[in-house]
């Protein structure tokens, strides 16, 4: 058999991709190495919300008092949380099984490898041979969607720390049943905060080191700074400025880098969580074998996230463009459209970027460093979540706050940028009027609910132009 499609890779991408193409149709071959649904629904997003929503339900029986709530005792039992969390895995992954049967989709287990392309004797057009296992299948195209894995520095004591279990990636601190009592989480990304959040509610003394002078990557300034605070309040320590240099069997060395001092300290761990990035994984697929170029370990492609050898496609975080979940979905639907002969353009705009701490902090477009970086001329309105009167009932002494930006001469919307309540549920709002180019005076003609934090979007862009 031959088919339209060869997915390699069962995540986000893949499996979308594979869902549609299959609705469409299209003969479908799915090749997943470990889990369907990928890192994000087995080690990753989902894992990390479940925790996360339980964290904040025990937050708020603990410190419920200024709200009338006074709950005795309260537990949280990382047991039951992490048995919760599994069987929300379970249930998802066989949601997304189910609709690839449904949409005739063949799930092939086991790691793929391009093993060449040639010409077809049957009508000269040109296929591809993929190894999954000791099978070759063909495929008239391939979509690379093998995802990405952690970056691991190279530190002595990593690998020991690995191999004894001391040190975790992602994959690993998921499978933890029971709380260590202190954890060092090196690196202030997203999958940092989000663990170091998790685990500081849960009972672990955690320290964050991150070598940058703030945290949470690009994500805007200021709300970077009161998410720390905010998190520090909650006695997570942070360490930044600094880079470990050694990994130890009771805890990490590290050199402060914010000065030429060199200065040296020591962080006692019970666990140690390396969570500074991830990286394309593109070794091992027989890429170089068909001439589909990289750079740099990402798999280069256009707006239609074909790359240079036609028939073959990379969408997710292979080709390290933006390396996110929803960002994976919308590239499987232009690579799949473009397959169709569907018109589509992959656009990277306005992509939403989320940290589901609490509180969570989500942004979306320019920042105020990256349109200046541009030399693009706009204003900022800057407004406390206050303004928001649901957001003043649900949250005694809030600091969230939220910006717009918007294009001086245009007057468009080109970035918003938020920490407080439901932020992770209204940014996909903002994210529209970015896509849509919307202005300000068309933005003051849609109604928000009331009472509703994302009123607090449309008083910012009342402030505009004042």
């Amino acid at each position: 058999m031959i088919y339209d499609l060869i997915v390699i890779g069962g995540g986000p991408a893949g499996y979308h991709a594979a869902e549609l193409a299959g609705k469409s149709g299209l003969k479908i071959l799915l090749a997943e190495k470990r889990h369907i649904g990928g890192v994000c629904l087995n080690e990753g997003c989902i894992p990390s919300k479940t925790l996360l929503y339980s964290a904040k339900l025990f937050h708020g029986a603990v410190h419920g008092e200024k709200y009338g709530i006074v709950v005795e005792n309260a537990v949280l039992d990382h047991g039951k949380v992490t048995d919760r969390k599994n069987k929300v895995v379970r249930t998802l992954a066989a949601g997304v099984k189910a609709r690839l049967r449904q949409s005739g989709v063949t799930v092939a287990e086991g790691a793929a490898v391009i093993a060449g392309m040639r010409t077809d004797g049957a009508d000269g057009s040109t296929v591809f041979d993929i190894r999954i296992g000791d099978e070759i299948h063909t495929g008239r195209r391939i979509l690379i969607a093998a995802g990405s894995v952690p970056v691991l520095p190279d530190l002595p004591g990593l690998k020991e720390g690995l191999d004894s279990g001391r040190v975790m990636t992602n994959r690993e601190i998921f499978e933890l049943r029971e709380v260590p009592g202190s954890l060092v989480v090196i690196g202030g990304g997203v999958v940092g905060l989000e663990m170091a959040s998790y685990f500081n509610a849960a009972g672990s003394h955690v320290t964050v080191l991150e070598m940058l002078d703030h945290v949470g990557g690009s994500i805007d300034m200021e709300i970077s700074g009161i998410l720390q605070k905010n998190l520090s309040k909650r006695g997570i320590d942070f360490l930044l400025n600094s880079r470990v240099t050694e990994i130890r069997d009771d805890g990490v060395v590290y050199t402060s880098i914010s000065d030429h001092s060199g200065g040296q300290g020591f962080i006692n761990a019970g666990k140690v969580l390396v969570s500074i990035g991830r990286r394309p994984a593109t070794e091992g697929l027989g890429l170089e074998d068909i001439g589909v170029a990289t750079e740099k370990g990402r798999i280069i492609t256009d707006h239609h996230c074909r790359t240079n050898v036609p028939g073959v496609y990379a969408a997710g975080d292979v080709n390290g463009i933006s390396m996110l979940a929803h960002t994976a979905y919308r590239e499987a639907e232009v690579c799949v459209n473009d397959i169709l002969g569907i018109e589509d353009t992959m656009r990277y705009d306005a992509i939403p970027s989320v940290i589901y701490t609490d509180p969570e902090a989500a942004g979306v477009g320019e920042t105020e460093a990256s349109a200046a970086d541009k030399g693009i001329g706009f204003e900022t309105v800057r407004l406390p979540m206050t303004y928001s009167g649901r957001y003043s009932a649900e949250n005694e002494r809030g600091d969230g706050i939220c910006k717009i930006l918007a294009d001086r001469r245009q007057r468009t919307v080109i970035g918003v940028h938020m920490i407080g309540s439901y932020s992770s549920e209204i940014i996909y709002g903002a994210a529209m009027m970015i896509e849509k180019g919307m202005r300000a005076d068309e933005l003051k003609k849609i109604v928000f609910p009331h009472p509703t934090v994302s009123e607090v979007i449309r008083e910012a862009i009342f402030e505009l132009q004042k």
